[in-house]
């Protein structure tokens, strides 16, 4: 079977294609909701059930969501259940979000952190990490504790680390050596 990143990258490209002459935020959400029903392991067996027939899947679906679901979206939809390819839903969310964010100049940026931070802390962080890595950044937080302080930031396959834990593990490094 084809991989889930190669199926799903032609369904990524004409939902943006799509979305990019309206409303790229609404989109989105609606994308994300989808992926979140999708992604539901009762949902999926559901989905997948021989005597259960493609609109009654489309309409549980349509239920759970909280917003009703614009023409693009339902389009997406009924194409994926009738291809069977309800599974690959949030892989097709995944690969929209990097071509919306690629399309608007922002990259997705993961922030780790020992602690909770607040957000006027943040903005001064996000401030200068977007000089450092020279792109405006869409920063998400994730906290953990293992890092004992200061944080760890992943921006595409780059890794910025000024935790406690870091510093510690070069100290060692540099005591053994």
């Amino acid at each position: 079977m084809a991989e889930v990143a190669t199926i799903a990258r032609p369904y990524a490209e004409a939902l943006f294609q799509v979305a990019s002459q309206g409303d790229l935020s609404q989109s989105s959400e609606q994308i994300d909701a989808l992926a979140a029903v999708a992604a539901d392991p009762q949902v999926r067996r559901f989905a997948n059930h021989p005597k259960v027939t493609r609109e009654q899947v489309l309409n549980v679906i349509s239920s759970v969501l909280k917003s009703p679901l614009s023409d693009s979206s339902m389009n997406l939809l009924r194409t994926l259940i009738d291809n069977r390819r309800l599974s690959v839903l949030p892989e097709i969310a995944k690969q929209f979000h990097a071509r919306v964010n690629a399309h608007s100049g922002i990259t997705d940026a993961k922030v780790f952190s020992a602690f909770p931070i607040e957000a006027p802390q943040l903005g001064e962080l996000i401030g200068t990490l977007e000089k450092r890595f020279a792109r405006k950044l869409n920063a998400t937080v994730v906290l953990e504790p293992e890092l004992i302080g200061g944080v760890r930031v992943v921006v595409g396959d780059e890794v910025l680390d000024t935790s406690v834990r870091a510093r510690l593990a070069q100290m060692k490094s540099a005591l053994t050596a």
